[in-house]
């Protein structure tokens, strides 16, 4: 059996075209699948959707959120609850094109356990976010030895990647790397990104810069190496000024004024509290780890709502 895991925020206008596109495909295919959805704390009619979808079709089951939890939550609650053979895990807006996932069962048959779809074109987006994303996945590539570059999230993953997942203990969560990290047998299907079949895109700038910093800093500590690499830069500066200042005064020429001194002081100062923010920031990642609360809370699954009844 495929499990098909679909994030779902603020999605009321996609629920209803996405459930159908998708099993319309996999049936046609004669492929037995659950179709997924995770609410992640949505505040519009996304839940009540999901849940009538669910009493219609038994092919559609429903998780609900306790609150909105981040897209990375809602990904792993559905690795951990989904039942199939393998999982496909795709987006709600219908921008991962559904018409792929036959091809991508077909090679999960011939042996492959990753199945990864990557982006021949990133659709619609501004110059700024592509620029962004590009300087990312590149500091990403070279830092923690990831390769992102056209990746996604709409991937297939046999049931021992999705095991070898849910066995992981951390928190802060970056499933497009992680599922990379892992390894297995691995194959890529290309694809064009299309437009949302309806709504907007729940990501802005501030949410991305978040996302960015959070998954740098779980996957590389670069920053904490830049600081070192500073460090030494600012010692061989001091020893040459140093050198230069003690030169000056056994030569009885006057040492430069007050303003050199001012300069060097802000600059190590500017230097000490940028490094503290950096290891604060990595401190804090520490103090979200350790106290190991969920990554997500469950409130109401529609596969157990109905075994009850």
């Amino acid at each position: 059996m495929l499990s098909v895991i679909i994030p779902a925020y603020n999605e009321q206008e996609n629920i209803e075209k996405t459930a159908e596109t998708i099993y319309k495909i996999l049936s046609d295919e004669k492929i037995e699948c659950e179709i997924m959805f995770v609410d992640d704390g949505s505040k519009d009619k996304t839940w009540e959707l999901i849940s009538r979808l669910a009493e219609e079709n038994p092919s559609v089951r429903g998780l609900k959120f306790s609150r909105n939890f981040g897209k990375e939550g809602a990904i792993f609650a559905g690795l951990k609850a989904c039942e199939g053979d393998c999982a496909v895990v795709i987006d709600c807006d219908l921008q991962h094109p559904p018409e792929l996932i036959p091809e991508m069962v077909n090679l999960w048959e011939q042996g492959y356990e990753v199945v990864e779809a990557v982006k021949a074109s990133r659709g619609k987006e501004s110059l700024i976010y592509k620029t962004f994303a590009k300087g990312f996945y590149r500091l990403m590539k070279n830092s923690a030895d990831v390769n992102l570059d056209r990746a996604s999230d709409y991937k297939l993953m046999d049931r021992k990647v999705i095991d070898a997942l849910n066995e992981m203990p951390e928190r802060l969560t970056f499933f497009r790397a992680l599922s990379s990290w892992v390894g297995f047998k691995t194959t890529q299907l290309e694809f064009h990104v299309a437009p949302r079949n309806a709504g907007t895109t729940k990501w802005n700038f501030g949410k991305l810069m978040k996302f960015a910093l959070n998954n740098i800093t779980s996957f590389t500590n670069l920053p904490l190496q830049i600081i070192t690499g500073a460090g030494i830069i600012f010692l061989l500066f001091a020893v040459g000024f140093g050198i230069y200042t003690l030169v000056q005064h056994f030569s009885g020429v006057s040492a430069e004024g007050f303003p050199t001194v001012y300069i060097l002081i802000l600059l190590t100062g500017s230097f000490i509290m940028l490094g503290l923010g950096v290891i604060g920031y990595y401190m804090a990642k520490i103090y979200e780890e350790i106290k190991f609360r969920p990554r997500y809370i469950v409130s109401i699954d529609t596969k157990k709502r109905s075994k009850d009844k």
